[in-house]
Formats: structure tokens, sequence, C-alpha cells
């Protein structure tokens, strides 16, 4: 479904950055550090850990008892990094609760001539940890959780996009709903800002549902694409938003 593509893309699209994405990964890494010096978490869990670039995990394990990182596939270099931690477990899980699996299986079964009507069939689970996950960092994940899904689904579907924007609240609401029985630590963006060639902006909400009450807050800008790699020289920046719940 992409998920190896996906993760491969992220780190070259940092590399191409030169540095952009530098102020965001602070950011995130100082807003993190506050957390864990307000909760003293025994247990830190962390749901989309990817490639590490935003995470003070120095840190973590230096004042956290056991780390546990989730991602639905861990790189290979991460996998290595991480190696020689005891208090360190990595875990190959998917945060949305097994929506993919039920994806696949209901839409990958329909031949190219028959197409998939409706997503009423498709329910979207709440992730469900073994155990007790501890203090839960969401670290920039909530609106990449549809992503995938949705490019699978668009081309085995006859689906009108009314009904792809409640399948992506849905699912973001479930995100954040398990983040509110938990001390918790969300990052994500909440809109993307585009400006073209011609100095034109144009912004599109990316966070579709309502966020939950927060302890602390910040906000910052991702400055995403700054070369016109991704959107044919048009750059991108990502507004943020940090709770500690």
């Amino acid at each position: 479904m992409g998920y190896y593509n996906y993760q491969n893309g992220l780190i070259y699209h940092h590399v191409n950055q030169e540095g952009g994405w530098e102020s965001h990964q602070k950011r995130c890494r100082s807003f993190i550090i506050k957390a864990l010096e307000l909760y003293k978490p025994e247990k830190v869990t962390v749901l989309g850990s990817a490639w590490l670039l935003e995470l003070p995990l120095a840190e973590m394990i230096e004042q956290t008892g056991r780390v546990y990182l989730i991602d639905i596939i861990h790189p290979p270099d991460v996998i290595s990094q991480v190696a020689g931690y005891k208090n360190v477990e990595l875990i190959e899980q998917d945060v949305t609760g097994g929506l993919i699996a039920d994806v696949w299986q209901k839409a990958g079964e329909y031949p190219v001539f028959k197409k998939l009507k409706s997503l009423e069939n498709i329910i979207i689970p709440e992730f469900k940890p073994d155990g007790d996950p501890g203090m839960v960092i969401s670290l920039n994940i909530l609106t990449q959780l549809e992503s995938l899904l949705i490019d699978f689904l668009k081309k085995r579907s006859k689906i009108k996009e009314e009904e792809f924007d409640l399948f992506r609240t849905e699912i973001q609401r479930k995100h954040i709903d398990f983040l509110k029985k938990h001390r918790s630590v969300l990052i994500t963006d909440y809109a993307e800002v585009i400006t073209n060639r011609s100095g034109s902006v144009k912004s599109i909400q990316t966070l579709l549902t309502d966020l939950p009450q927060s302890k602390f807050t910040e906000e910052w800008t991702w400055n995403f694409d700054q070369t016109g790699a991704d959107l044919y020289n048009s750059r991108s920046q990502f507004k943020i938003v940090a709770l500690i719940n």
C-alpha cells in the first residue's frame, strides 16, 4: 500500500530541504522535553516514531524507564540506532487500530472492473496498545493517518469526495479520543499554506476535527518544502500546533 516508499520519501525530502526542517524539529524536541519534565513518566509510547527526526530520544532514554517506539514499519537505520538500548523497544503496529488491514481486505478484494461503492462497511477502530502505554506522544501523524489509505481507496472505488472527508474526520477523531484517555503530547499540522511562483497563497485545512483541551499549547510554522521540489516550484508551509494533555 506504499508505506515503505512513504517512509523512504520522508528521509529523502528531509535531506533535499537543506536544513529547512531544523527549526521544526527543534521545536518538537523542546516541547516533548517540556512534557517529560511536567509528568516525569516511567513509560513513554511514541506513535509515529519514523526516522526519530523530531524525537529527543537521548533525553527520553535518560529520564524514563521504558520507551516504546511504534510505527507501521521501522527504517533499518533506526533499528540499528536503538539496538544498544535495553529500555527502548521497537513495535511494528498499525496506530489506526487495524484500519489498514481492513481497508486492504475490503477494497483489495475488488477487481479493477468492479470498484467499491461505499465506505459504510469499513469500521474505523480506536487504537489499543498492549498494556499501559504511559505517556503517549503523537508525533506529526494525525493528519497523515488516512493519507495512503485514501490514495489506495480512490484507485479501487467510486466514492465521492464528501464521503472521503467524513472518513478523514472520523480517523482523526478516533486518534484524539485515544489520546484523551492518557497523559499525552499531540504535535500536528492543522493547515497547509501553499505559495506559488506568482505569489498567490492558498491555505488548505488539514485538521478536520476538534483538538482536545490542553495544559500547554504552542504553535509554529514548519517550512516543509522551501525548494519547490514537491509542488513544481511552489513553496509549502505547515501550520503546527503542539499540546500537552
